[in-house]
């Protein structure tokens, strides 16, 4: 059991190419390794550490790769591959293809960003956080566009974007992390549908999860991380960064 209270499951997005980064392998970013383990295997680790058993994984790009990691640290029981052979369209097409998942109810569901390297602290507060639907913010945010932004009004959530278009008292950024109900989940794959038979393949999932806040904002909450160590690996200066100032500062890791 979670600290939350009924069994918690999640999904990781990792079907993505990476172009922005560049490896010159061409290995799925989760892959990746920081301190002699992978991003994946950071993932399982601290999932399990907070009492999520069930993962789901979409897959695409290197798909056989990342079902080689998980057979190697002896996962396969716990993990499920949903392959998206859309991988190159839009991250919302690889949520989408999770959609049945997404549907099948059950204890709180979390959705993860494959391509993060963070403190586990972060899913035990993802999972501790009042409410039922939770995102994760960092008030600590780089200026620019890159960032997707949680904008405020007092406490309640308005707007969700990189370039958000709403009046906000202060934002802060996503880390990527959300936690759902079953009824959300649902909901989440309803929208996820109908970006896709509208056409709309090249939005990125964020529209959906807007799309929901816009529509219901009282549902949603946030939890606080700032302050501490996470970095999602977009570029290579990326890397550097996070074997250099996050990997030393997380909590599990080995001094």
């Amino acid at each position: 059991m979670s600290q939350h209270g009924p069994t918690a499951s999640a999904i990781i997005l990792a079907a993505g190419v990476g172009r922005r980064l560049g490896a010159a392998d061409g290995r799925p970013k989760v892959l990746l390794e920081f301190g002699g383990r992978t991003l994946l295997e950071r993932h399982l680790a601290a999932l399990r550490a907070c009492g999520v058993e069930e993962v789901s994984i979409t897959v695409g790009h290197g798909r056989e790769r990342i079902e080689a990691e998980v057979a190697r640290l002896g996962e396969g029981e716990r993990v499920r591959f949903v392959h998206n052979p859309r991988y190159r369209e839009g991250s919302l097409v690889s949520l989408w293809a999770q959609a049945d998942r997404l549907r099948a109810g059950g204890g709180p569901l979390l959705l993860m960003d494959g391509d993060v390297l963070y403190d586990r602290r972060m899913i035990a507060r993802l999972l501790a956080a009042p409410g039922e639907n939770v995102l994760l913010v960092d008030r600590d945010i780089e200026p620019g566009e890159e960032p997707v932004k949680v904008c405020f009004r007092g406490d309640r959530i308005v707007d969700f974007r990189k370039r958000p278009e709403h009046a906000h008292d202060w934002h802060g950024e996503s880390v990527g992390f959300f936690r759902f109900s079953g009824a959300m989940a649902a909901a989440l794959a309803d929208r996820c549908a109908a970006h896709v038979e509208a056409g709309r393949t090249a939005l990125e999932y964020e529209e959906a999860i807007r799309d929901l806040i816009l529509a219901a904002p009282h549902r949603f909450g946030a939890a606080d991380v700032t302050g501490l160590p996470w970095i999602e690996i977009d570029f290579a200066a990326d890397v550097a960064r996070a074997r250099a100032e996050v990997l030393p500062r997380l909590e599990d890791e080995p001094s």
